[in-house]
């Protein structure tokens, strides 16, 4: 066989799947040290390397801003939206960490150096003053991963499902998160 996976053989159904186990086993013992990716893993790993690192950054700047609208959040309408801010915070610290995790997974090493954290985020650090911008900005924060999440998707396609589920997670939940600042700001807004 030599070939690892066979989904069909000839005279039998095409949906028919079928696995030489004693090659996948031979690569698997050969190849330990390549962690969790094997010789079925179809995309540029480094490339991939590179871009979650980019999300890393991303996830880092939303943990930081949220934080930092947590402390600042002042006025008649802050206590309701302070709990916003840090709930997001820790989802983001949260998101941060799933990445890191699924880099090293990959064999790569998580870019978490402060020095250019802000050029290899996709969204910025901002530098609102009131509660509504401050809400504003979280809005157009969340907007952009949700925008940058759905383009890495569909970029890593079938080549690496495991990242590809991880961004579906990741880009749900800043879905979420969209929606709650759109209607913070709202209510904000209104009152």
């Amino acid at each position: 066989m030599g070939g690892g996976l066979v989904l069909a053989r000839e005279g039998e159904h095409m949906d028919t799947f079928k696995a030489d186990i004693e090659e996948i086993r031979r690569r698997a013992i050969d190849k330990m040290g390549d962690g969790a990716v094997t010789a079925f893993y179809k995309a540029d790993r480094e490339k991939v390397v590179e871009v979650l690192n980019e999300v890393l950054a991303t996830e880092t700047v939303c943990t930081l801003r949220y934080r930092n609208h947590y402390f600042m959040a002042t006025g008649i309408h802050a206590s309701g939206v302070e709990a916003e801010f840090l709930e997001h915070a820790n989802d983001e610290q949260q998101h941060a960490d799933r990445v890191a995790k699924r880099i090293t997974e990959l064999g790569g090493t998580p870019n978490l150096n402060p020095e250019g954290l802000a050029t290899r985020s996709h969204a910025q650090y901002g530098t609102a003053e009131t509660l509504q911008e401050m809400i504003q900005e979280d809005l157009v924060s969340e907007r952009i991963a949700v925008a940058t999440y759905s383009e890495i998707i569909r970029w890593l396609g079938n080549d690496d499902p495991t990242t590809r589920r991880m961004m579906e997670d990741l880009l749900a939940r800043e879905e979420e998160h969209a929606d709650d600042m759109a209607k913070l700001l709202t209510r904000v807004g209104r009152l």
